[in-house]
């Protein structure tokens, strides 16, 4: 009876553990990725926002400005392209675009079959605080002339969900132009 009895309890406690056992591994398996590349599935490595945040927030940042400043003289174009840059931030980067179309800017590069784009030259993106600071060059072409213009721009990000409009998932908040001078003169 003896004898049965420690049989029972120990095919219980190792069924117990290669249920634990299992559970451990199908776990593990369940959080991988892999990436197919023709018939060849490689593993990939599944990370948390939080491991590449400050990568995500200067590319967030980096894109946001792309859109925002590299116009060509297409109103259509300027129109879809500074709308994807209005779901990268907030009400302060609206309020940025409706004095730009006050002053013309916009009318004015297609009038003038301007093309403009954006040159990230850094970013400072403090972590803790969440703030940044964007150091761009901006090249203006006109059929007359070139302008190079020194563009520096300031913004915090803040969390936001990831959707097809916003990779990312952040947002800027409190963006503001600091600094949008001529480099020729």
């Amino acid at each position: 009876m003896m004898t049965v009895l420690i049989t029972v309890v120990g095919c219980t406690v190792v069924c117990l553990g290669l249920f634990a056992y299992g559970y451990k591994i199908i776990s593990e398996e369940r959080s991988q990725i892999y990436v197919i590349d023709g018939d060849i599935p490689f593993l990939a490595e599944r990370t948390k926002q939080e491991a590449n945040f400050v990568m995500e927030a200067k590319a967030h940042i980096q894109l946001f400005h792309h859109y925002f400043f590299t116009l060509p003289p297409d109103e259509k174009y300027i129109e879809w392209t500074v709308g994807k840059a209005m779901y990268m931030a907030d009400a302060s980067a609206l309020k940025q675009k409706k004095a730009m179309e006050e002053t013309g800017f916009f009318s004015d590069i297609v009038s003038s079959t301007a093309t403009c784009t954006i040159v990230c030259d850094s970013i400072n993106f403090d972590e803790k605080s969440r703030k940044f600071m964007y150091y761009g060059t901006q090249t203006i072409r006109r059929p007359s002339k070139t302008i190079h213009r020194q563009l520096i721009t300031t913004g915090y990000i803040q969390n936001s969900i990831r959707t097809e409009n916003n990779p990312h998932g952040l947002v800027i908040t409190r963006w503001k132009t600091l600094k949008n001078i001529d480099l020729d003169h």
